[in-house]
């Protein structure tokens, strides 16, 4: 009867006595893991009880009468059958962190804004497709996380969340943001991942304190002027959408350290990103770039990732001249960006294409790759009679992962596409590069 604690977690125990309201004085239960289907029906006569765990139990439905716990602090239900909460719930006026992802849940109770001291609300993996507006009222509310629901949009009274750092919503159905977020300064960490955004909302820019955004997997054509005046903000990601182009106010974001666009349709990016003086990595792999900023040689960039084979995070880059607007540039190898999926119709010069393709699918990753996994047999003639027996007695060989010659022909390769390109458009050398090809085409 003097128990404090009780940790019963992962065991094989399929019931809780009623006769543990007896444990007055207890104040700590963990009864995760177990294949328990319900509560006691005296649970909630453990008046002293701060934090309980039922993670992963099998749990349908709580007892009705759960408000009683009116010392509960923490309360974690994860992983378990709940399709509805009681009305009692709203009575626990000092629960502090309240874990209901992964369940059954379709509908939460306006009641829910009435756990004035809730700091943190996890309903992640659940059924939802709304947010009581009520939810507004959690002014002391931390971390929200309602990702993986079935959302179409968030209430306006999410402004009311004045105290939020971190808003997770990622794989949900929403179209847009509602502008009351910007009344959320405190707000550090943003994840609309996997959405259906079709614009993001200009007063994402008062959200003062935001370090991370990720927008990855939606239907974003632009974003707004205004996420320049994000001046914490340190992680930009918006892979996978449709950005045709940045604002140029991107490079107020003075604290930018990690900026992905990758899987775009950008066609230039704006000199102006060289003001995010932080940027070290800028990944704009699979867009439609003809050339890059000359300012970016203003940076100090430790990786600029311009396809998907690339093997080095950093290129040599050449200074040219853009022929339209006459304007200095940086080009290299990988520039015009060719599409993921080379078009089979472009026959003319099939050989350099074919070369072309072979020195870009060598990274180091795919070669030792294909290394390791290349099997060399030695069959033996007097075994061809019986199939079987051939396949059985076939000797295999692993081949050596870095042969030096093969090496050697990479650099070869390398080295000629470099000149290649470099002699594009200049009658003079062509015959000089297409002996070149001979020489190594040869050697493959």
């Amino acid at each position: 009867m003097q128990l404090v604690e009780l940790d019963l977690s992962r065991n094989d125990i399929p019931e809780i006595p009623e006769s543990i309201s007896f444990c007055k004085a207890l104040q700590v239960a963990d009864f995760s893991g177990n294949p328990l289907t319900r509560l006691p029906e005296s649970f909630p006569e453990l008046q002293n009880l701060t934090c309980l765990s039922v993670n992963d139990i099998s749990l349908q439905a709580l007892p009705e009468n759960i408000g009683n716990l009116y010392n509960l602090a923490s309360l974690e239900l994860r992983e378990n059958l709940l399709t509805y909460l009681p009305e009692s719930l709203a009575q626990l006026q000092r629960l502090e962190e309240l874990d209901l992802g992964n369940n059954e849940l379709y509908h939460l109770p306006e009641t829910i804004g009435a756990l004035f001291n809730l700091k943190d609300l996890w309903l992640d993996g659940n059924q939802l497709a709304e947010i009581p507006q009520e939810v507004g009222n959690l002014k002391n509310l931390l971390c929200l996380d309602v990702s993986e629901n079935k959302l179409e949009c968030l209430p306006e009274e999410i402004n009311g969340l004045t105290s939020l750092t971190d808003l997770l919503v990622s794989q949900n159905l929403l179209q847009v943001l509602p502008d009351g977020i910007g009344k959320l300064r405190k707000l550090s960490i943003l994840k609309v991942d996997q959405n259906k955004l079709i614009q993001l909302t200009d007063s994402i820019g008062d959200c003062e304190s935001l370090t991370e955004l990720v927008l990855t997997e939606n239907q974003l054509q632009i974003l707004p002027k205004s996420i320049g005046k994000l001046k914490k903000l340190n992680n930009l990601n918006a892979d996978r959408n449709k950005l045709t182009s940045l604002p140029k106010e991107i490079g107020g974001c003075c604290s930018l350290n990690v900026f992905s666009v990758r899987d775009n349709r950008l066609s230039r990016i704006p000199s102006e990103i060289s003001q995010a003086t932080e940027l070290h990595v800028l990944d704009v792999a699979g867009n439609r770039l003809t050339y890059l900023p000359l300012s970016l040689t203003t940076l100090k960039l430790k990786a600029l990732w311009l396809s998907d084979n690339q093997s080095q995070p950093l290129l040599t880059f050449q200074t040219d001249t853009d022929p339209e607007t006459g304007e200095k540039i940086l080009t290299c190898v990988l520039l015009p960006q060719m599409p993921s999926e080379p078009d089979c119709q472009a026959d003319n010069l099939p050989r350099c294409g074919a070369l072309e393709s072979l020195v870009n699918e060598m990274s180091d990753e795919t070669w030792n790759e294909r290394a390791v996994n290349r099997v060399s047999a030695i069959r033996f003639l007097e075994d061809e009679k019986d199939e079987e027996d051939n396949e059985m007695r076939t000797l295999l060989r692993r081949a050596t992962p870095h042969p030096g010659e093969l090496k050697n022909m990479k650099k070869t390769v390398e080295n000629l596409r470099n000149d290649m390109n470099a002699a594009k458009g200049l009658d003079s050398n062509k015959n000089e590069v297409n002996n070149a090809i001979d020489r190594v085409t040869t050697s493959v």
